[in-house]
């Protein structure tokens, strides 16, 4: 798999990153919402200092994956529960079915 070599810029620094052709687009539009979330950040007067802008910003993408997993499994469940429901109901119906056939 070939990589290309993509310049991102995050708080008017530039980075190098590999990654492959078709990566790209989503790479750029990563790059775009890491800059506009450690801007507001920095932004914010709250945090000072590059590290910890970085560390804060990391901190809120991990805490926002984290739930969308959660939910996500959440979902997961429900649809299993669902199918099961689903199933059961079904049996019920051919049962009452053969029932009534008699």
């Amino acid at each position: 798999m070939s990589q290309d070599t993509v310049n991102i810029r995050i708080l008017d620094k530039e980075y190098q990153v590999s990654c492959p052709p078709e990566e790209r687009s989503a790479l750029l539009q990563a790059a775009r919402s890491l800059d506009e979330r450690v801007r507001s950040i920095r932004n914010s007067g709250g945090v000072i200092g590059l590290e910890r802008i970085a560390i804060m910003a990391a901190l809120n993408l991990t805490y926002e994956l984290s739930k969308v997993e959660t939910q996500a499994e959440s979902d997961g469940a429900s649809q299993q529960a669902i199918q099961k429901l689903d199933h059961k109901v079904s049996e019920a119906l051919q049962r009452f079915e053969k029932s009534v056939a008699f």
